[in-house]
């Protein structure tokens, strides 16, 4: 078997970068991967503006405290004023230039105002609340660089020098579809023996907020033909083809021996818990991941390895998640034989608390848990050791 950090890097190795591109509009670009650098053209902010509202002033002019200054000009967001004549201040509002001949603003709360005129109350620092011309972005200088995934912020960068379109790398199409005659739709009444496709839905979730174009193919029969015959569909249509279930040794897992009859497998099983059952392999020009059956295995098995799979074939630079160290609240006396992933909460207290139900099959501690303290192979903890924690903020964004 592999260890969890030998699958990764063999995926993240096998994983082809994004070729083709298109054009975006801005209001489009979240969760979408720049394809090219973006270089700023203009500088931002363009001049000396104002922090606060309050009062331009000269140094000169406020030796001491008590200074009282006739009130020139008034400047609002949006307008030029005039340079500051000297023995005088200027009214000026949040985000307005600083009119030339001003070496400060003081905020509206040090100063009182009476009637044409304001008393200064404090002894103005130089450039004491004036944002400097280009002391965000300078004319030139490259705001994103290729491969970045575009959150709210990236958007809101993007917008502040003026970019009203983006090259970006066309989506990446992943196909699912789910063995298992035991599985039933939600909405459907359950017989005797059979379970709803909880798979289905958290698949379709964490490979849509990837910002992927999902082909859901569904559940397909328990048999070899139908299982060959689904592949081989979802290999002809999508760049990637994810699975759940059939892919462990049962006399019913026919995934595995499907992608060896229509193309090859080059990876399979982990040495880590949950998720054992782990499948890599091409059908045609398609990647092909099958996941374990289990909830839970399948949906950490995800987080782990296909996610930074994917990113990377989405064309995104940095594709790995971080890790933290965290003291334990809870003790792991029993030395495991495969590197294990729980499902931990981070307490009011600042440690980590695990679920109390381990199992693979336990969903619930995956919508409870906000991340999975890893053990490795062989370490035992007790309570304030300090645990690799990996918070679902870094898996799940």
């Amino acid at each position: 078997m592999l260890s969890a950090t030998q699958l990764l890097e063999n995926l993240l190795g096998r994983a082809r970068g994004a070729t083709g591109t298109e054009t975006v509009a801005l209001t489009a670009a979240h969760g979408r991967v720049l394809a090219a650098p973006q270089i700023s053209s203009i500088t931002v902010p363009p001049l000396d503006n104002s922090a606060m509202d309050g009062y331009a002033v000269r140094l000169a002019d406020v030796p001491c405290v008590g200074v009282r200054l006739p009130v020139s000009q008034r400047i609002l967001a949006g307008a030029v004023g005039q340079p500051l004549a000297a023995g005088t201040a200027a009214r000026i509002f949040t985000g307005a230039p600083v009119p030339a001949g001003a070496d400060a603003v003081l905020m509206q709360e040090d100063c009182m105002a009476e009637g044409e005129a304001v008393w200064i109350n404090k002894v103005p620092r130089p450039g004491e609340n004036i944002r400097r011309a280009g002391e965000d972005i300078k004319a030139g200088a490259q705001i994103l660089a290729a491969g970045t995934r575009f959150t709210a912020a990236e958007m809101g960068l993007a917008a502040s020098v003026g970019l009203a379109e983006l090259p970006v790398f066309k989506r990446l199409k992943v196909a699912c579809f789910f063995t298992g005659d035991e599985l039933v739709a939600p909405g459907s009444p359950l017989a005797p023996g059979q379970i709803y496709n909880s798979n289905r839905y958290t698949l379709a979730g964490l490979i849509h907020d990837l910002g992927c174009e999902l082909v859901d193919l569904g559940i397909v029969p328990d048999t070899l033909e139908a299982t060959e015959t689904a592949l081989a569909g979802a290999a002809s249509i999508a760049d990637v083809v994810i699975t759940s279930g059939g892919v462990s040794v049962g006399e019913a897992d026919y995934v595995k021996s499907a992608v060896e009859k229509l193309g090859r497998i080059e990876m399979w099983k982990v040495a880590m818990k949950p998720g054992k059952p782990v499948v890599y392999g091409q059908v045609d020009k398609a990647d092909f991941i099958g996941l374990p059956g289990n909830p839970v295995s399948a949906f950490v098995t995800f987080c782990l390895f296909v996610r930074p799979f994917l990113l990377k074939r989405m064309g995104v630079a940095d594709v790995l998640y971080r890790a933290f160290a965290v003291q334990a609240d809870f003790a792991w006396p029993r030395p495991g034989t495969r590197r294990e992933f729980l499902r931990a909460r981070l307490q009011p207290n600042g440690k980590l608390a695990l679920f109390p139900n381990q199992s693979s099959g336990v969903l619930t501690s995956c919508a409870w848990a906000d991340g999975l303290a890893d053990i490795a192979i062989g370490e035992t903890v007790q309570p304030g050791d300090r645990v690799r924690f990996i918070p679902f903020s870094e898996l799940l964004k």
